[in-house]
């Protein structure tokens, strides 16, 4: 069977939730329905799960953490198990990107490099369930008497995983991988714009041998799946990807039990071009890495900051460049461009310009959403804008630049600090001087260096700031999935 019939088989009927490794109903017995934001058409049926099925997604993942179900198996038996999750996200790529491309937007191109980049992941925490050491300690005590001191790096329990529209597969993923790694049993809330991905990795996850009741997903909405998650006492971490403002509601639920909080949020990233830097590099870099993902990219470098005497330059080469990416079918491998994900973020990133317009901030190119069918708004690229005007300080989360001139490194380290987010920044230029200078001093959790939005599994991935706390990836990654305890035994 082609993957498109493989994908349009797994649509038929209303998709349900899947929880203790069954397909079940919703509890309320509502659904709600998936659109197609490239045609506007409704493509899927889903069931709404809601706070009583939290309370059983809950109750699965608490009875495999605590009989020991997957975190009991032996380290060789998980790492088998996690690298044939990996095998099969790239056996079922083309499947996976096409449920993706038509539920989120992004190109097709797009949603293939997250799947491998997922079983990438995976790799990596699957060889680091064997590095997962404690440490002896006893040399070092300062006791009397004698001791056998240790250390024990044991999983924090059952994580509640809740991800954001923009990439589906991939932001569940880089914490799938390190909760699986570290022993954890996880329930998941994906979007209730883009569910589809998780419930057929689900069915992946299963096939590879993940014991069911270990991973439950529950589509639902952030209001009643959402918030019975973050309060939960059943729950012991959660992990959230999406906006400021919801993260900083999560903290105020989780506070009931203390749960641990991982957050990767929002961002309103610098990237910043020296009159030395290579143009043939630094235009398309700066110019991609606003329009990838149609500016849908938490780390997106929405503020351009240009030395003076390029100003005019790579302002218009920008625009000629944004000019010459396809727009279109995401389904269509040469598309570049694909839609917003919803009518609702189209007419957010249309309020944001039509506001960039009437406060003064002059267009360069762009500015008008398309015509016809689907939620496409091309790149807009505005200049000279005052910094403390909307477009300037707030996410935007589309495909919208502001671009500043600036004279040299100190005037430039104030002004790309010269917001509450801290998530990514980019530098183009050909002294190593000033790009390691300013890549000290702009505070923010990443920095690229004449390239943009490099993730690395052995990287750690998070921001600075009200752009979250804790890391992705990386062992940073791992630990927080982790507690750490000590242990003393008086030796006699």
């Amino acid at each position: 069977m082609s993957a498109a019939a493989k994908v349009t088989e797994f649509l038929k009927g209303t998709k349900l939730l899947m929880i203790d490794g069954k397909p079940v109903a919703a509890q309320s017995g509502k659904t709600f329905q998936v659109v197609n934001p490239a045609t506007e058409d409704v493509i899927a049926t889903v069931a709404e799960g809601g706070a009583a099925d939290i309370d059983a997604a809950v109750a699965a993942a608490r009875r495999t953490f605590e009989q020991r179900t997957w975190r009991g198996l032996p380290a060789p038996q998980r790492v088998a198990i996690m690298l044939r999750v990996a095998d099969l996200l790239e056996q079922n790529a083309e499947e996976l990107a096409l449920l993706e491309s038509n539920n989120n937007g992004m190109p097709i191109t797009v949603a293939t490099f997250s799947v491998y980049g997922s079983a990438n992941w995976l790799r990596w925490f699957a060889g680091a369930i064997q590095r997962n050491y404690g440490h002896a300690v006893s040399d070092a005590l300062s006791l009397p008497g004698e001791f056998l001191a240790y250390t024990r790096k044991e999983p924090v329990g059952v994580v509640g995983i809740i991800t954001p529209w923009n990439g589906p597969i991939s932001t569940f993923f880089i914490k799938a991988a390190p909760a699986l790694a570290a022993g954890c049993s996880i329930v998941h809330k994906p979007s209730e714009v883009t569910p589809l991905s998780a419930l057929r990795l689900a069915e992946i996850l299963l096939e590879a041998g993940i014991p069911a009741g270990v991973v439950n997903i529950v589509p639902g909405f952030g209001r009643d799946a959402g918030a019975a998650m973050a309060s939960h006492p059943g729950i012991n971490k959660i992990s959230f990807t999406g906006s400021t403002a919801v993260g900083k509601s999560l903290v105020q639920a989780a506070a009931g039990n203390l749960k641990r909080v991982t957050l990767e949020l929002g961002g309103k990233s610098p990237c910043v071009v020296f009159d030395d830097a290579d143009m043939e590099v630094a235009v398309p870099g700066a110019a991609m890495a606003i329009a990838m993902n149609s500016g849908q990219a938490c780390f997106a470098g929405s503020r351009l900051f240009v030395q003076k005497k390029s100003f005019d330059k790579v302002v218009e080469g920008i625009g000629a460049f944004m000019q010459t990416l396809k727009m279109g079918d995401p389904l269509d491998p040469s598309t570049q461009l694909g839609p917003l994900v919803s009518a609702v973020q189209k007419e957010r990133v249309m309020g944001y310009i039509e506001a960039g317009k009437a406060e003064g901030a002059q267009i360069m190119s762009g500015g008008e959403a398309r015509e016809g069918k689907g939620f496409y708004v091309p790149p807009t690229v505005f200049a000279y804008t005052d910094p403390s005007i909307r477009i300037v300080q707030e996410e935007i989360f589309g495909p919208v630049l502001v671009a500043t001139p600036f004279e040299d490194i100190e005037e430039i380290v104030p002004r790309a600090n010269a917001t509450n987010y801290g998530l990514g920044g980019g530098i183009f230029t050909s002294n190593i001087n000033t790009a390691h200078r300013l890549a000290a001093r702009i505070e923010t959790g990443n920095v690229w260096v004449n390239c943009y939005s490099m993730l690395d599994a052995a990287m750690p991935f998070g921001g600075f700031k009200e752009s979250g706390w804790g890391r992705e990836l990386s062992n940073s990654g791992l630990d927080a999935y982790l507690e750490e305890k000590a242990i003393y035994v008086q030796l006699r």
